[in-house]
């Protein structure tokens, strides 16, 4: 199965891309995956440039490929006033708007302190859903005190037993030959 981790955050090290680590981890030690990790940093440009041209760059097109072929996503934003990322938003933003349905996503979030936690109930878990994406009850946000604490960790073990019980599903649907709810729909509107 194929893992996809997308991370938004901005610096090197990160604390977005450390906690997405941690995640892809605890689901690797759950189930089987291949873990492929982008960094929407050094996509900023060519995600700037699909805006004003229409057409992606070769990175950027390959990292929505990644997105829209993985078994499963984990989804990690700094957050930045009170919401996630710009760039994290333009990068779901120029993903075909079908690349997500029905696909198991974790969404998780990094910020400064822990008042901008519902950022995931209140921005993430929205907009997942409007690209119809199966998103895991267990929404993971880290604050600066919340490493090396009690509680971060088991909120990343639960939330990555949840996505890797999601993600076998998404596989057997396909190899049934169950038709995702966009195709159906899509072969309805073509006849």
């Amino acid at each position: 199965m194929k893992l996809v981790v997308v991370s938004a955050g901005l610096s090197a090290p990160s604390s977005t891309r450390l906690l997405a680590d941690r995640l892809a981890a605890a689901v690797a030690d759950r189930t089987p995956v291949d873990t492929e990790v982008i960094e929407l940093r050094d996509l900023a440009v060519e995600i700037a440039h699909q805006f004003t041209n229409g057409f992606p760059g070769k990175a950027l097109a390959a990292a929505q490929d990644a997105v829209t072929g993985a078994d499963g996503l984990i989804v990690v934003t700094p957050v930045f006033s009170a919401s996630y990322s710009g760039l994290f938003k333009s990068f779901f933003d120029v993903l075909d708007k079908d690349a997500l349905t029905g696909k198991p996503v974790l969404i998780a979030a990094t910020g400064g302190t822990a008042r901008h936690s519902l950022v995931l109930d209140h921005a993430l878990r929205p907009l997942f859903s409007y690209l119809r994406a199966v998103v895991v009850p267990t929404g993971v946000y880290a604050a600066s005190e919340d490493w090396g604490v009690e509680g971060l960790p088991e909120r990343i073990e639960r939330a990555a037993r949840e996505l890797a019980d999601l993600m076998p599903k998404a596989v057997r649907r396909e190899a049934a030959g169950v038709v995702p709810f966009a195709d159906q729909l899509a072969a309805l509107q073509a006849t």
